[in-house]
């Protein structure tokens, strides 16, 4: 069947408007139950992604294919997630694509993870750390849905003690103290390798920054990026009053050749 055709265990987008969105997986069987009334889901086997389909209410729903936002935001949580818009952004810097190896650390719900291995599949890896055991099912559930465990290993141990890995892209850390790795990413990433460093204060910033200088790093650059929605209607077209502000600085480096001073004097 054709990609654009829902078929079963396929995962559909169930839209009733813009704010009230449904991630389901379709069943023979299954029905999805909405305060709206409840929609047979094997109904929409055979169709094409965005077709609809009425609940038993007569209410009419959208059945759109998930991106992979659809998927990050649907993430079932046990932590907060990485947004898209800092997504992004890490994506971007890291010069990630496929083929790409790649250490994250921490995993957490695994909602940075899924873009990550997105873009690395089908040829490329994620080596993703967590400390906290506990985590590990729920990100595997979440990267399963998206299709993307295959790309993944998900890995118990602690990044600040060392990365087992070696010739590595890039290095992205989501973890409280990210100036302690950063001596192990040195020696993890490839000559010219990328380290991206996500942290919620400018205390972590300013010693993470520290420490990429001390160890040779070069192109050290911090941002932060805030994203304002647009309401649209004629004549009264204005920013909306509530916004996606600062969850995180995004700190990004450079790994350079260190010059032994001995040999270049000889």
């Amino acid at each position: 069947m054709l990609d654009h055709t829902i078929e079963e265990e396929d995962y559909v987008l169930l839209c009733l408007d813009s704010r009230r969105t449904y991630l389901v997986k379709i069943e023979t069987g299954k029905t999805f139950h909405t305060h709206k009334g409840y929609v047979k889901l094997e109904e929409l086997i055979g169709k094409l992604f965005g077709s609809t389909i009425q609940s038993s209410s007569n209410i009419t729903f959208t059945a759109l294919k998930p991106t992979l936002e659809d998927y990050i935001m649907k993430s079932s949580r046990k932590t907060q997630i990485t947004y898209p818009k800092d997504a992004a952004l890490i994506v971007m810097f890291s010069g990630i694509s496929s083929g790409s190896r790649v250490v994250e650390s921490g995993t957490g719900t695994g909602a940075l993870t899924t873009a990550l291995a997105h873009f690395v599949k089908p040829t490329g890896k994620i080596y993703t750390y967590d400390l906290r055991e506990e985590f590990k099912s729920n990100a595997e559930k979440n990267l399963k849905r998206a299709q993307l465990l295959d790309f993944v290993e998900l890995k118990s141990g602690d990044v600040t003690l060392g990365i087992e890995e070696r010739n590595l892209d890039a290095i992205i850390l989501d973890l409280a103290t990210p100036w302690l790795v950063v001596p192990h990413a040195y020696e993890a990433l490839k000559p010219s390798g990328i380290i991206i460093s996500f942290s919620p204060t400018i205390d972590q910033v300013v010693k993470a920054t520290e420490a990429l200088k001390d160890y040779n790093f070069a192109f050290i650059e911090t941002i932060e990026c805030l994203m304002r929605s647009m309401q649209i209607s004629r004549g009264k077209t204005r920013p909306h009053t509530m916004m996606t502000g600062h969850t995180g600085y995004i700190t990004r480096a450079r790994k350079t050749i260190k010059i032994d001073r001995e040999e270049e004097l000889n």
